[in-house]
């Protein structure tokens, strides 16, 4: 009795604090123990990493704070409209380890601008591939910073500027001083973090509402109060009455919902943390099996999100619409305090009214904090709460990390060994990393502390830049012998800069701004990435028939990288 008396009033801060220091110190010793020693350990890891820790520093990686924090929000809000991240995420993922990550792997090169520079034997092709995974990297770490000032902000009640600050110093140390070695082993442990955090209150969660265990068959099971009622019916119920669309129908055009299901789904294929991974592997055989292991890792969470999004959603209308103010319970205040939730009371009645109608509506609930406040407002014991903090940080480090690594490689070894000083010595690369990823995670704080729109539309922004930037010149690097540097390094150019015209204007509203009614063929920014990815083949294609092939070498290479008979060892 004493014991579980000491185990509730331990309290929610109490508890992150433990859960997040011991996996913070966890993460720490990985990247002590793990440092890297040469440009090799750092970039690769030293390419000795077997299938299975691949495969989970792999989902790691891939699951970034979008994933676990975001995605499930969206759909909370969504409904059958945010399913496009599911689908697009889920099946990008498929499309790179399928059609993508064995031929890099057998080219031998460990970054995408190192690819982009070898196969099209051109320094300005190297060069405009590494601006373009800088963008791509910058715009998807500023989505996973945002995410670790969310965490700090609300569960250890620190302002949300200091807890991106927190965030950048303890990716720093193990980025910076394990690179990819540390990286790979910490992502590893961070996995098994983010699954346990993400599925423990799913499953709590899914027995109280449905009475069943598994939150897959639960979202579509009949609620356990004995009514009959089906869960989704109900969801379905309670969106109507306050006036939103149905939760099951959608509400997006057909042609948007295609446009951004395919730019996060090439976009992926483009990314360019994702694909080092495939690197850190000893044989091709390898990055096979561990893209089809990291494949059902990530399924775990991805088959769970739009039930903890149905659960979220149902859990709060039904706590907060037409309540007293005065009642609310105390995981409102505190969210309260981190302007994620605003209450205005217009008129004056101290009744929230939550409504789809925006005049009448009292309510803004910023679509973030659904999976992290989930089960605070299920009520579940508080160290349930704390270890979705961790698990989120988790999330969000991992990636973070990652792209880090990305950025450094691009700036040290495509940018400095490869154009600027070819005779550096591998000490000095190594230094020339580790300040590249200093100054990235400068930059990274940054675009946190001031971030663009919620994590999930900040994060599929950089999939629609890697789809008009990187996944037509991969897909013609490998696919077709006759591409060459001409036609690649003007698609790269023009898709990139149309995405980010598009992007700007009806993000941020430069260049005159404009309303969605503005949007061209009615496609959002977030699928503009397909209709520029569209335009950087066209582009790409149409200069190739008018400058000469590529060298015979190159056109032989590019045979060669697609024979499965040497399938056993990469070439170097």
């Amino acid at each position: 009795m004493m014991h579980s008396l000491l185990v509730e009033g331990f309290g929610v801060q109490n508890w992150t604090y433990v859960l997040v220091g011991i996996t913070f110190t966890l993460y720490i010793g990985i990247a002590i123990w793990a440092r890297a020693g040469s440009t090799n350990e750092f970039y690769v890891a030293g390419g000795g990493v077997s299938p299975l820790a691949n495969g989970m520093a792999t989902a790691a990686d891939w699951m970034s704070a979008a994933s676990f924090i975001s995605m499930a929000g969206i759909i909370s809000f969504d409904g059958y409209d945010g399913a496009v991240y599911l689908m697009g995420w889920t099946g990008g993922y498929v499309l790179l380890a399928l059609l993508l990550a064995p031929y890099l792997r057998k080219f031998g090169k460990f970054t995408v601008p190192d690819f982009i520079g070898d196969r099209y034997y051109s320094n300005t092709a190297r060069l405009v591939g590494v601006i373009c995974a800088l963008i791509v990297s910058f715009t998807y770490v500023a989505g996973q910073m945002r995410g670790v000032g969310l965490v700090f902000s609300r569960f250890l009640e620190v302002d949300i500027n200091t807890g991106v600050v927190i965030g950048m110093v303890i990716v720093l140390f193990y980025a910076v001083l394990g690179g990819m070695k540390g990286i790979t082993y910490t992502q590893v442990a961070q996995y098994c973090v983010l699954i346990f955090a993400f599925m423990v209150p799913a499953i709590f969660i899914s027995i109280q509402m449905t009475g069943n265990p598994i939150p897959q068959l639960g979202f579509g099971s009949q609620l356990a109060d004995g009514s009959g009622t089906y869960l989704l019916d109900k969801l379905d119920g309670l969106s109507t009455d306050l006036g939103f669309n149905q939760y099951t129908e959608g509400s997006k055009s057909t042609i948007d919902v295609f446009a951004i299901t395919l730019a996060l789904m090439v976009g992926t294929a483009g990314l360019p943390h994702v694909i080092v991974r495939f690197f850190t592997v000893k044989k091709v055989k390898d990055a096979r099996k561990s893209a089809g292991l990291a494949l059902l890792l990530i399924v775990i969470l991805y088959t769970a999100a739009p039930a903890v999004a149905v659960f979220a959603r149902t859990n709060m209308i039904e706590t907060v619409s037409n309540q007293p103010y005065a009642n609310m319970p105390e995981w409102f205040k505190k969210w309260e305090t981190t302007g994620l939730i605003v209450f205005n009371d217009k008129n004056n009645d101290g009744i929230i009214n939550y409504v789809a109608n925006e005049t009448n509506n009292e309510l803004v609930v910023d679509k973030d904090i659904m999976v992290l406040a989930n089960p605070e407002i299920a009520q579940l014991p508080d160290w349930v709460i704390a270890l979705v903090a961790a698990g989120a940080l988790a999330a969000a480090l991992s990636t973070a990390a990652g792209l880090l690594l990305v950025i450094s490689a691009s700036v040290s070894h495509d940018l400095i060994k490869k154009m600027i000083n070819p005779n550096i010595s591998e000490k000095g690369e190594l230094i020339a990393a580790r300040l590249a990823a200093v100054v990235a995670v400068c930059v990274a704080g940054y675009f946190g502390i001031n971030p663009p729109g919620f994590v999930a539309a900040t994060v599929a922004l950089a999939f629609g830049l890697a789809a008009a930037s990187f996944f037509p010149a991969i897909i013609l690097g490998i696919f077709y012998k006759k591409m060459n540097k001409e036609g690649a390094i003007a698609g790269m150019v023009v898709g990139i800069l149309s995405m980010l015209f598009y992007m700007t204007k009806f993000k941020f509203g430069w260049f005159g701004g404009g309303t969605k009614a503005n949007w061209w063929f009615g496609i959002s920014p977030e699928g503009f990435g397909t209709v520029a990815m569209i335009i950087n083949f066209i582009v790409s294609l149409v200069i190739m028939k008018f400058t000469p092939e590529p060298p015979q070498n190159v056109q032989d290479i590019v045979e060669h990288i697609r024979i499965p008979s040497g399938a056993g060892k990469a070439t170097h």
